[in-house]
């Protein structure tokens, strides 16, 4: 039977330019493209739905245009919203840039989803079977980071956490970092992350450091590689090497999300680690090959890409340390 996702990170607007490539210092770009998209954790919930999960949000929206705008997208994708929207400001926003190489550069301001109190999120009730999910951005924050961390430690040891810790984990305070790490039970970041936490090395040196130093109680780490795929390391010591798939790809916003959320969907199903990252490599090499952050694909759709692609094996051991290469 497949869990819930419960998502306590946050959703913000994206105010998405398509440019040729990023201005220099001091010059004008015209877009050759605009748009204006839910996006920040609402695409790993679209990737989590899409794929069959059922998809509650736990975050905070704002009152005002941006609000409203997640609202009514919350409602389009079938995600239920469990909190009250907040009565002191609207929900924040992102102007991402993408460039022509299909890169992407982010300038955001923070709303909502910047504050939270266990009061507020008093009504974020889990049971027996859920996925909880956060993300190093509501953990970056000032306003939110106490609370969530503090609601996080008192879950019911039966309910597994799945964390990101996202681009701004150099935001988040280390003893919050330590806290969540403690208490995570499938820790998915890319490269950069992971050294972040672990420290240089190859992939699977820095993976076996996240498990042992960093996650006690997880049951292993996904450490993403773009388009290279991913690695997988369990806990009890197995390590995989999932290669990617080669796609030509046009917008890279989201697909680290897409990732996550079709991850945690297949595990959710009941499928290996390596099955669900297999699985999860598919999800992002569909995403990017489309415009926009949630442009995470079905099940049927990554189903029919696999069988057009056929098996793909994956490397063991040292083979997996050096098809990732470096973490950092």
């Amino acid at each position: 039977m497949i869990g819930r996702l419960v998502h306590v990170g946050s959703a913000v607007v994206d105010y998405v330019y398509r440019i040729d490539a990023l201005p220099v210092p001091g010059t004008e770009k015209t877009a050759s493209s605009y748009a204006r998209v839910a996006g920040g954790g609402f695409n790993m919930m679209v990737a989590a739905h899409r794929t069959g999960m059922k998809v509650v949000f736990g975050g905070q929206l704002g009152t005002g245009p941006d609000g409203d705008f997640l609202r009514a997208a919350f409602a389009i994708e079938g995600i239920e919203t469990l909190t009250p929207p907040s009565a002191a400001m609207d929900s924040g926003n992102c102007v991402a840039m993408i460039s022509g190489d299909a890169e992407r550069t982010f300038v955001s301001w923070p709303g909502a989803e910047s504050r939270l109190t266990l009061d507020m999120m008093a009504p974020v009730q889990v049971v027996p079977g859920d996925w909880v999910f956060t993300s190093g951005y509501t953990l970056s924050y000032p306003g939110s980071r106490e609370a969530l961390t503090d609601w996080i430690e008192a879950l019911p040891a039966d309910i597994p956490l799945v964390f990101d810790p996202t681009p701004v984990i150099a935001d988040i305070p280390r003893s919050i970092l330590d806290r969540v790490l403690a208490r995570t039970t499938w820790l998915s970041c890319n490269t950069d992350e992971a050294a972040e936490i672990a420290g240089c090395g190859d992939a699977q040196t820095v993976a076996v450091r996240l498990l042992r130093e960093h996650c006690p109680r997880a049951a292993g780490v996904v450490i993403r590689a773009g388009a290279r795929g991913c690695l997988v390391r369990m806990a009890d010591g197995g390590t995989r090497a999932v290669p990617g798939f080669d796609v030509q790809a046009i917008d890279t916003n989201g697909a680290g999300d897409t990732h996550i959320g079709a991850f945690v969907s297949a595990l959710s199903r009941g499928l290996t680690p390596c099955e669900a990252a297999r699985y999860a490599n598919a999800a992002a090499a569909l995403s990017v090959t489309r415009q926009g952050g949630s442009s995470a694909p079905s099940d049927s759709e990554i189903q029919e890409f696999l069988s057009q692609r056929g098996d793909a094996s994956t490397a063991p051991g040292q083979e997996a340390a050096t098809a990732i290469q470096q973490a950092r």
